[in-house]
């Protein structure tokens, strides 16, 4: 299964779309989470736009919701363990996504360099689109 991050949300959504996420993943293995929807949708501008990839967004499985304490305690801890290994995570939501696909077992699909950083220090699993 893949949690599929704001950063390749955000080619999906351009317009022109940039990404056509169909030609990367099966549709029916990605999971999405809270953070991640609320990240997307705050960049709308357009309220058409937003009711659309709300309902696009919602109609995938969400995980952890609602989110438990003790994902933010693990994201707080992966932000910190990457910062001892001397790398610097610009997002700690990367850390709160990264916390709840570690936590489920699922494959982050990006296009940040966060969650290689976060890789390096813990189980993360991750794909790179940009790669």
């Amino acid at each position: 299964m893949l949690l599929v991050d704001t950063s390749v949300w955000v080619e999906v959504f351009a317009r022109p779309a940039r990404v056509d996420l169909a030609t990367l993943v099966d549709l029916d293995e990605i999971v999405t989470t809270l953070p991640v929807i609320q990240e997307v949708l705050q960049g709308f501008r357009d309220e058409h736009a937003y009711r659309l990839a709300r309902e696009a967004l919602f109609s995938f499985p969400v995980a952890d919701s609602p989110l438990p304490a003790e994902r933010f305690e693990e994201a707080a801890q992966l932000f910190r363990l990457t910062r001892r290994a001397g790398k610097t995570i610009r997002s700690g939501v990367d850390c709160l996504i990264a916390a709840t696909a570690i936590a489920h077992r699922l494959t982050v699909l990006h296009r940040d360099r966060d969650f290689t950083a976060l890789s390096s220090v813990s189980v993360l699993q991750h794909r790179n689109t940009a790669e």
